[in-house]
């Protein structure tokens, strides 16, 4: 996992101190958001779809200037069938995002590592059959 400042320096390499035209948020804790509306370039957007549990800071003083887009929401059941649809012809690899996996069985112990990812680096967690 790269720290904040490494990943500040690669993305200023990528886009020649631009920043980032997108920057996902997708972990859930306030330290990521903060990265993302950081790392973004005047007139990009952060999407923020992790699911957070405590309040984030929303750095107005630094980003009004910036006209920067700042999207919330999960995931709808409107684009599930293209979600679908692009994962089956394997436009979209979903193990990419799997980082935890726990038999059926252990379900109390994925719910509560998927509820700490800033402790357990959670992205998705994924309960299974075997076990």
């Amino acid at each position: 996992m790269a720290t904040p400042e490494q990943a500040r320096a690669e993305i200023d390499r990528l886009t020649d101190g631009l920043g980032a035209d997108v920057a996902v948020e997708a972990v859930g804790i306030p330290a990521t958001f903060e990265q993302c509306t950081e790392l973004i370039r005047p007139g990009g957007r952060v999407a923020n779809v992790g699911v957070h549990g405590k309040p984030a800071t929303l750095h107005l003083e630094s980003l009004w200037i910036k006209g920067v887009a700042i999207t919330t929401g999960l995931v709808d059941t409107f684009s599930t069938p293209t979600l679908l649809r692009s994962v089956a012809a394997g436009q979209i690899d979903p193990t990419r995002f799997t980082t935890h996996r726990f038999p059926l069985p252990e379900a109390i112990q994925a719910y509560d590592t998927f509820a700490r990812p800033g402790e357990t680096n959670a992205l998705k967690v994924l309960l299974t059959a075997e076990g």
